[in-house]
């Protein structure tokens, strides 16, 4: 897709890769929405971006249903028409299931995988009705594999990832020219999982964020980050016993002991 002249909305947009793809769409001459619930960090990415063309901001709490419905609304009166829209932003807990308040699980659960829905349920319509537009969600290779510390994390991008991809199939069988990519990166250095200790290279997030640009451009269906994560995972699955996949898993590719040491972001 050619994205030069195209209105693209970033949830998550004032940090980590949501930052990133904001200033690499620009220089791509797209205009950009940045939606987070930061204030002071959309303010800076404006203040930054502001040079490379438009881009407006708008504070939200994406796991209120209330917020996301009345953001929208702000935006269509604003007159800008969604042509792209990444649902981006995430949160962690990275703790022992057992550890886990009832907000932890629901709050993981509303802002990783309930809300790209209703926020993509504001959109689609319009998309719907002109017959154009692409949606990009941001999952997580933890939405491929099982993993201890990440249990509410991991069912909230496996419920993504079954929700990304059989839109993009019922877009295709209502036959619309609207596309959906679903990403699934590895562990991203943005202070998002500091702490987690890898075997596997830790991906760099200007890396990484390009990789998802391009995936927009070309029409990626469904990719993982780095690509040999997706059949490495679904291959050993698909061949070996629970225990002996548990075995490669753990021992040999060390994903079980990756968020031992996890203390993720500090918060301000």
């Amino acid at each position: 897709m050619k994205v030069e002249n195209k209105t693209v909305l970033i949830t998550g947009g004032a940090s980590g890769i949501g930052k990133i793809m904001a200033r690499l769409m620009l220089e791509r001459k797209a205009k950009v929405i940045v939606w987070d619930i930061n204030q002071e960090g959309i303010d800076k990415v404006i203040e930054e971006f502001s040079g490379f063309g438009t881009i407006v901001g708008y504070k939200i709490d994406v796991s209120n249903l209330e917020e996301i419905q009345s953001t929208a609304q702000k935006v269509f009166r604003h007159n800008h028409t969604v042509d792209i829209l990444i649902n981006n932003a995430g949160i962690i807990v990275g703790k022992y299931f057992s550890e886990h308040s009832t907000t932890d699980i629901l709050k993981t659960m509303v802002i990783n995988a309930t809300a790209p829905m209703l926020i993509t349920a504001e959109f689609l319509p319009q998309m719907l009705a002109r017959n154009s537009g692409y949606i990009c969600n941001i999952a997580s290779s933890g939405g491929l594999i099982s993993n201890p510390k990440m249990s509410v994390y991991a069912a909230s991008k496996w419920s993504l990832i079954g929700w990304s991809d059989s839109l993009r199939l019922e877009m295709k069988q209502l036959k619309k020219n609207i596309n959906v990519t679903t990403i699934m990166p590895y562990y991203i250095n943005t202070g998002m999982f500091d702490g987690v200790k890898s075997k596997i290279p830790i991906l760099e997030p200007e890396a990484a964020s390009l990789t998802i640009i391009q995936a927009i451009e070309n029409n990626r269906k469904l990719i993982s980050i780095p690509g040999y994560i997706y059949n490495l995972t679904r291959f050993g699955q698909a061949i070996f016993s629970v225990g002996l996949f548990d075995w490669f898993a753990g021992n040999v590719m060390g994903i079980y002991d990756t968020m031992t040491d996890f203390t993720g972001r500090k918060k301000i």
